[in-house]
């Protein structure tokens, strides 16, 4: 029998409850899981599953239940044995109300026809398109490379039966638009502002945040380390900034750029402000000072400057040694990597960050990624017993992440220290310490 009709939207919600029942069901089935998920697997193995079955009071449907117009419900009751007639449905009136009100319907086969009616894909073939998508996109990449990891993780979530968020099932446009992204990532080589980089690949100024927390999501998913970034600091893992940053230095630093120009910074008291997007241009830097200390944060680095020159005096003590330091704005961005990595092997760099999971993983971060020889600064044990009193309690995330911490062969060095905060349970930021 053909079907002609529009369904009506009473209709349209309980054929939609209907097949969402059964495509949930069928999705938890081994024996669908086994066949691939495709519609006509699901259809083949409807034997293996019960009669869905329901309840009519279990939807909002006000216009059916209206006791004023019954019109709504004369529809609907007309079409729905029209299903029933094509042996799709299974209508149950309500006693005595045979023909006029119905109490359940049992969907008996979820045909073709019934997802053709509402122009509804069937779940399974959603999930199909989507894991050829993703399986054609992963090749792109490096096994190694962040991207194939988070990739692959989705697909093991689709052949799980999972959702497979933070791509969708239904709109193509975000998968698309979300894949695209992780293709331009590596062409962003300085720091980008989002509506820059929005316009660029889509052309639109606020696509990108529509995309940005399903770009964090898949970035967490694959990098365990990147779980603990805020989202500033993951998307500028990426070169990616709300607007264009600056790196705070002080010191006698001298800065010579791709096209042999030399910037001296000597003559800005107490700091100067470098633009983050010109740092890749730099080829060679030449800091003439003893020592380099990295501040993590900003407040800290601007109460302290002038604190930590004047420790370091002549042995006369009238004039106090040229010291530099470089606030990193909590964890290091590309560009301050890259500056980093051109400090001379000379010049000692010791990093000063709170005593707690961030400024340890910070440590690890900057002697993997820069240099095995950076040393911390007041990052010991007598230091935190000095200021125990302003310290604060650590959370379970923090005991756990510390926990992995003490495990790192990198950190052999300061391995005491972390131990010394899970035992007392507290961790000290450094605005707490004067230097």
């Amino acid at each position: 029998m053909d079907i002609s009709f529009t369904p009506s939207p009473d209709v349209a919600d309980i054929l939609s409850a209907l097949l969402d029942k059964f495509e949930n069901r069928a999705r938890r089935n081994p024996v669908v899981s086994e066949a691939k998920g495709t519609y006509h697997a699901i259809l083949s193995t409807q034997h293996t599953t019960r009669s869905i079955k329901l309840s009519l009071t279990d939807l909002p449907l006000p216009a059916y239940f209206s006791q004023t117009d019954p019109e709504p419900r004369t529809i609907a009751n007309r079409q729905l044995q029209t299903l029933e007639k094509c042996g799709y449905l299974n209508l149950i009136w309500l006693p005595g109300e045979s023909g006029h009100l119905l109490q359940a319907i049992t969907l008996k086969t979820a045909h073709e026809s019934l997802y053709q009616l509402l122009q509804r894909t069937p779940i399974s073939d959603q999930r199909a398109r989507l894991e050829s998508l993703l399986l054609a996109e992963k090749f792109r990449y490096a096994r190694e490379d962040w991207r194939a990891r988070a990739l692959n993780s989705i697909l093991g979530q689709l052949s799980a039966g999972k959702s497979p968020s933070p791509f969708s099932l239904s709109d193509s446009n975000l998968n698309l638009d979300l894949l695209a992204i992780l293709q331009a990532l590596p062409t962003l080589t300085t720091e980008t502002p989002y509506r820059v980089f929005s316009v660029r690949l889509f052309n639109d100024t606020k696509r990108f945040d529509d995309l940005k927390s399903s770009l964090l999501r898949l970035a967490r998913r694959a990098h365990r380390e990147w779980k603990s970034f805020n989202k500033e600091d993951l998307l500028g893992e990426f070169n990616l900034v709300a607007n264009p940053g600056y790196v705070h230095l002080a010191g006698n630093w001298e800065l010579t750029d791709s096209y042999g120009q030399i910037i001296n910074l000597d003559s800005f008291t107490p700091s100067v402000g470098f633009p983050a997007s010109q740092i890749t241009s730099l080829q060679k830097i030449t800091v003439r000072a003893e020592s380099l200390l990295c501040i993590e944060n900003l407040t800290s680095f601007h109460q302290q400057v002038d604190r930590y020159a004047s420790k370091h005096v002549n042995n006369n003590g009238t004039r106090p040694t040229q010291q530099a330091t470089l606030c990193l704005m909590g964890n290091p961005s590309p560009a301050i990597r890259h500056l980093l990595c051109l400090i001379p092997a000379e010049t000692t760099i010791y990093l000063w960050s709170d005593m707690d999971y961030g400024g340890f993983n910070i440590l690890s971060q900057l002697r993997r990624q820069v240099s095995p020889r950076i040393q911390p600064y007041l990052m010991d044990i007598p230091t935190f017993d000095r200021h125990a009193h302003l310290s604060r309690p650590l959370r379970q995330s923090d005991i756990r992440n510390l926990k992995r911490l003490a495990l790192n062969p990198a950190l052999a060095d300061v391995h005491s220290t972390i131990q010394h905060l899970l035992k007392r349970g507290l961790k000290l930021e450094q605005e707490a310490i004067q230097i």
